[in-house]
């Protein structure tokens, strides 16, 4: 990817960054200029792949960092590892997510304290301790919601239930920190399938409902995370559905 222009000298911390989508938004915002904080919980070959890869092209450009974003000394920790490394966080893009079904009457407690604290208190305590380096530098957040934020996805009621959250936390955090922060989310849509079994049958059906008759990329949300952060200067509160259009025949 060539170097495009804008973000030199600014610090991205990106969560789960190692692999999918937050790989493809560490080297999107990299490519623009930033040092990136490769944020991992248990991958940490794939995090280490792509800190060697990107500080192939800029030396000493990234770094990975690992953290159980469940426990909040630990998000506090890594806050304070990657200001250690580059003296502060210009960008944090909540990425990391937990996702799985959790039919009703199977829910459990543990189901929903990691649902929760992987979609919504881990982005809510890592925004709150980025704060103070943020507001110094005229930072910004991006948090990556769902469009089943809105539209509730069968048997995902916990997962579905937090990111409607995470959409709440978006647009509050936007007025809690202007005018210095800007705060803006993405909200995926068939972008990759999730990891396990899905069969073509289903795959099909939910391309059925995309208007434009595809499953997106990675570097769709990257782009549009790129752009929030680069570009949309006097856009705050906003989350954008990245769907192919699948939300408009909802």
């Amino acid at each position: 990817m060539n170097s495009t222009p804008g973000l030199e000298g600014r610090v991205a911390l990106v969560t789960g960054a190692a692999r999918r989508v937050g790989a493809e938004i560490a080297t999107h915002l990299h490519a623009a200029g930033t040092d990136v904080g490769i944020h991992y919980r248990h991958s940490a070959d794939d995090a280490e792949a792509l800190a060697a890869r990107l500080n192939g092209l800029r030396p000493d450009s990234a770094a990975t960092f690992q953290a159980d974003l469940l426990d909040t000394v630990a998000i506090r920790a890594l806050v304070s590892a990657v200001t250690d490394w580059r003296g502060g966080v210009d960008i944090l893009v909540n990425n990391a997510s937990t996702f799985y079904p959790t039919p009703l009457g199977e829910i459990s407690e543990a189901h929903w304290d990691d649902l929760v604290g992987s979609n919504l208190k881990a982005p809510l305590f890592l925004s709150q301790a980025a704060a103070g380096s943020l507001r110094e530098r005229g930072g910004s957040i991006v948090n990556i919601v769902d469009i089943h934020a809105e539209r509730p996805l069968r048997n995902h009621l916990v997962y579905g239930s937090a990111k409607a959250g995470l959409a709440m936390l978006t647009r509050a955090l936007a007025k809690e920190l202007a005018p210095e922060v800007r705060v803006n989310g993405v909200s995926p849509g068939a972008i990759l399938w999730p990891e396990g079994d899905m069969s073509d049958e289903t795959k099909a059906s939910i391309l059925e409902q995309v208007p434009l008759a595809r499953a997106g990329d990675p570097a769709d949300i990257a782009g549009c995370v790129l752009y929030l952060i680069r570009d949309a200067s006097y856009v705050t509160g906003q989350i954008v559905a990245v769907d192919g259009g699948r939300s408009l025949g909802w």
